[in-house]
């Protein structure tokens, strides 16, 4: 098939890391055979122009390919500038866009027509689907569940003690390492009130974002800041835990990749995380709830590390498992199967 890729989100030279989980599933397409070409915004930034811009790269790619079909990313605006692809329409939604039909007027009835023009829509959770479904009455029933799946190749089993070694975080275990942005919905003050009360090990932030001031200078805290994607990995070697206890999380990324380097997680049973991770990979908890998250450390530091069931779990989801799954789709909406 002739894919054309339309995305909000791709990594850049300035931004490595951003969108990395949209990259991963079209190059998995590409082995698989098939042409992809892109119609992408790299980074973070540039104002209401950027839409603009990426209307007419969508333009000028379907030109240049004539696809069989457009895979978009993000239901408003993404997938409204993707209509201008002239063929079948696939749209994935990953979270903020399904919350931004309550939020932001206007995209509603953006959203809507989206899914009235989509030849398919996919949901990267089943908790994504049933929100979709509830807030867009076109939607139900109509709602694939795929999520962008794990590269088991870059995130894989290593060992801590050289990984901590490479990044000069020793010390006391055990090492617990949060992955995103520290803002609110991460939840990051509350996980760093927690660890601090747990009273041992470390605990390393690794990434930035409005809430830095309220979660570094706390005795055994470090904020990494961003790091390049292909540091990640290393970082979630190092730690005995990863921690993600969001307010929500429509699916959990950065689960899934800790699991799969064999990694026990902490993660919010609200949203996808109870959806893969199993007892045996991790604990689950209620974000809002402290004295719980305190509890959720503890007994995931009991857990084996490395942890081979959390690497099992996270298999599940392997990348290319999951472009064959959405190959299908695809040639369904192209009108090849």
């Amino acid at each position: 098939m002739r894919v054309l890729l339309v995305s909000q989100m791709a990594p850049g030279p300035d931004d490595p890391d951003y969108g990395a989980f949209v990259v991963q599933l079209a190059d998995a397409l590409e082995r698989r055979g098939h042409s992809v070409e892109r119609a992408v915004l790299e980074g973070r930034g540039g104002g209401r122009r950027k839409w603009a811009e990426l209307g007419r790269r969508t333009v000028a790619a379907a030109r240049r390919s004539r696809p069989d079909v457009v895979w978009a990313h993000f239901l408003v605006p993404t997938g409204v500038i993707a209509l201008a692809g002239r063929a079948p329409l696939v749209v994935t939604a990953h979270g903020r866009d399904v919350r931004n039909v309550e939020a932001i007027p206007g995209v509603r009835a953006a959203t809507r027509l989206v899914v009235r023009r989509a030849a398919a829509v996919i949901a990267v959770s089943e908790y994504l689907r049933r929100e979709l479904e509830a807030w867009v009455p076109e939607a139900r029933g109509r709602v694939e569940v795929l999520n962008s799946g794990v590269d088991l190749e870059r995130f894989r089993g290593a060992d801590p003690v050289a990984a901590r070694a490479e990044l000069g975080w020793e010390g006391d275990a055990p090492a617990f390492v949060c992955v995103g942005t520290l803002d609110e919905r991460k939840n990051v003050v509350r996980l760093a009130r927690a660890f601090v009360r747990l009273g041992r090990g470390r605990l390393a932030f690794v990434g930035d974002g409005p809430l830095r001031a309220h979660v570094e200078r706390r005795a055994g805290v470090r904020v990494v800041g961003r790091v390049p994607h292909s540091q990640v990995a290393r970082w979630l070697a190092a730690a005995d835990v990863v921690c993600q206890p969001s307010l929500v999380e429509p699916f959990g990324q950065a689960v899934l990749e800790a699991m799969a380097c064999e990694r026990s997680v902490v993660a919010t049973r609200v949203g996808g995380p109870p959806e893969f991770v199993t007892p045996s990979a991790g604990v689950l908890v209620d974000p809002t709830d402290e004295e719980g998250i305190v509890d959720a450390l503890r007994r995931a530091a009991e857990l084996p590390s490395p942890n081979p069931a959390a690497r099992e779990a996270a298999a599940e989801h392997d990348v290319h498992r999951q472009a064959a799954r959405l190959e299908a789709i695809l040639e369904r909406a192209a009108g090849r199967s």
